[in-house]
């Protein structure tokens, strides 16, 4: 694998895992209507445009294969920005909170849905949405697609918000 492009096999993985987690959000949200089902699987399409307007239309794998596949698509929504904007950028909770809800609203709506009618369906998607969108995506940054990226090597917001060293204790 290069760090200019990552082989096909990586960013279909990626896109399927986010698939995954956005269809068991879907079930989940089932118990409400459809309705309530096409406003969150909306929900993660702007998610995902947000990402591919703030950050990958300024990222170094802009028209390129990059690990989440996002930076071969961003050039359909968007023009190329300038790479200082994305090595500048800060993340912080507000950047971050819309795409916890992704998570968060299937998880509440599951336990909603739990309190009024138990079922261990429900509760088996509530844990299974939770371990692909945490360890399973935590896995897969830091294992497979953080590693060989360049742009982390040229500064990636991401990488100083979750690559943080814990500062050590001087004694």
């Amino acid at each position: 694998m290069t760090k200019d492009s990552y082989p096909v096999w990586l960013p279909a993985l990626s896109i399927l895992l986010s698939l995954a987690i956005y269809t068991v959000g879907a079930i989940l949200f089932s118990f409400f209507g459809l309705t309530v089902v096409l406003l969150y699987l909306f929900f993660c399409l702007l998610t995902e445009y947000r990402v591919m307007e703030m950050s990958c239309r300024h990222c170094c794998y802009y028209g390129k294969l990059c690990g989440v596949g996002k930076g071969i698509l961003a050039p359909l929504f968007f023009k190329q920005g300038a790479p200082q904007i994305f090595l500048n950028k800060k993340i912080g909770w507000q950047e971050l909170l819309p795409d916890s809800f992704v998570l968060l609203l299937p998880v509440i709506g599951g336990m909603i849905s739990l309190f009024l009618r138990f079922n261990f369906l429900t509760l088996g998607l509530i844990v299974l949405i939770i371990i692909l969108a945490l360890p399973g995506s935590g896995l897969m940054r830091t294992c497979l697609l953080c590693p060989n990226c360049r742009q982390r090597e040229l500064g990636c917001p991401a990488e100083k918000w979750f690559g943080k060293k814990e500062k050590s204790s001087h004694r």
